[in-house]
């Protein structure tokens, strides 16, 4: 064990952050943060969560937190972890634990007020530390120097920590690609490819959350690409093929500030609808997202910088201005060839000053020309919309009822 004195940062010690850590230390119990705002306070990464472990039962803490006047909210008991709302912030409170029972998948654990057994069970070195509010860090297994080399490293023996639970396998590599330098350790690396047949045991939820959360890294492709070349995608990603697709959109996005890990997934795919609907159910992607990622492996539209502005307007009716950013890019992705991304730019960027024009008509107008209720209501209608928008949405209700009689009479 390791001990090193920081200086306390702002997170530390707002008005916010005092009231959960005052109503815990002034009821006699031991609390510090851990997890992703220690590792991003030691090299200097902006904080968003703030997730602390504590010494106290899971009771003990909501009895306290409730004394001081905070909200709680019990998130997780049977796991030990409440949160607490102050400031209208989350505030995670797990309790220290041990495990006594692993099937690869959940572990079974007794609370504890061991600190050094709970950093134990962690799964990374970087994962271990811990920090007390008045700024001295807790180093048990050599994190510090791991996390500022770019090393990520399992605690104890890699092989018995994938064994415990093998979506650990997964967050190396995320952890890798967010936090890692080439090369990655060599005996985690090796661990992992050896036990990458385990990987059909999890649950595609949890197997869901870690894939996007790796390609939400700045740059998840060298990553990825680790993972074809060592064998690991075969398990749970094999549709996973087009790794240069991944590549470019990934600076396509990075070029216009954006990072969206579903989009570089479809990027990841051939293009091929009937793969994305498949990876999706497999996945268990919501609802919104399987039609998401459907819609950008099989756009069904052709687009490109040489549309002219009708052909764009056209498209933009057709696609929607939600769906545009998509498939924009994803054309962009595919046909690209670096010899017109101010082009690409400005068609990405076509629906700012874009609003959708409302097509003139209702059925009631067919209707009232003696036109039968029914089929021949919608394909009068279908037939009057698509003159509309031959015509780029110039005319009026006056000139779309007039055309409307023309073809009924």
């Amino acid at each position: 064990m390791t001990e090193q004195q920081i200086e306390p940062q702002p997170w530390m010690t707002s008005p916010k952050t005092r009231a959960v850590l005052d109503a815990l230390v002034g009821g006699g119990v031991g609390v510090r943060f851990v997890g992703g705002c220690v590792r991003d306070a030691v090299i200097g990464r902006d904080i968003s969560d703030i997730d602390l472990a504590t010494d106290a039962p899971p009771e003990r803490v909501m009895e306290l937190l409730k004394e001081a006047g905070l909200k709680v909210i019990p998130t997780g008991l049977a796991h030990g972890t409440v949160t607490a709302v102050s400031g209208g912030a989350p505030y995670e409170i797990t309790t220290l634990r041990h495990d006594v029972e692993t099937d690869g998948r959940r572990a079974v654990v007794v609370f504890t007020d061991d600190w050094e057994a709970d950093a134990a069970r962690r799964d990374f070195t970087m994962n271990a530390l811990s920090l007390e509010a008045g700024g001295l860090l807790h180093d048990p297994f050599g994190g510090i120097a791991d996390l500022r080399a770019g090393r990520v490293r399992f605690v104890g023996d890699p092989h018995q920590r994938l064994t415990e639970d093998v979506l650990r396998l997964l967050r190396f590599f995320r952890f890798h690609a967010h936090y890692g330098k080439p090369p990655p350790d060599g005996e985690a690396l090796a661990a992992c490819r050896e036990m990458a047949h385990m990987l059909p045991r999890l649950s595609a939820e949890r197997v869901r959350v870690e894939l996007l959360k790796l390609l939400a890294a700045p740059d998840p492709t060298p990553v990825v690409r680790l993972m074809r070349d060592e064998g690991v995608l075969d398990y749970f990603l094999a549709q996973a093929t087009a790794i240069d697709r991944l590549d470019r959109m990934v600076a396509i996005e990075s070029g216009l500030g954006l990072c969206d890990p579903l989009r570089r997934l479809a990027a990841l795919l051939p293009v091929d609808g009937d793969t994305a609907r498949h990876l999706a159910q497999g996945l268990r992607l919501s609802n919104s997202e399987r039609a998401r990622l459907a819609a950008m492996a099989e756009p069904g539209i052709d687009l490109s910088p040489a549309l002219d502005g009708p052909a764009r307007r056209r498209a933009l009716y057709a696609i929607g201005a939600e769906a545009w950013p998509d498939l924009v890019l994803i054309a962009w992705d595919v046909g690209h060839d670096g010899t017109d991304d101010e082009g690409w730019r400005a068609l990405f960027s076509e629906t700012q000053e874009w609003e959708r024009p409302k097509f003139p008509l209702t059925g009631r107008d067919a209707k009232r020309l003696g036109v039968e209720e029914g089929a021949a209501v919608g394909e009068l209608l279908r037939a009057a919309e698509a003159w509309w928008i031959e015509g780029d949405f110039r005319a009026d209700r006056a000139d779309c009822l007039a055309w409307l009689a023309r073809q009924a009479g």
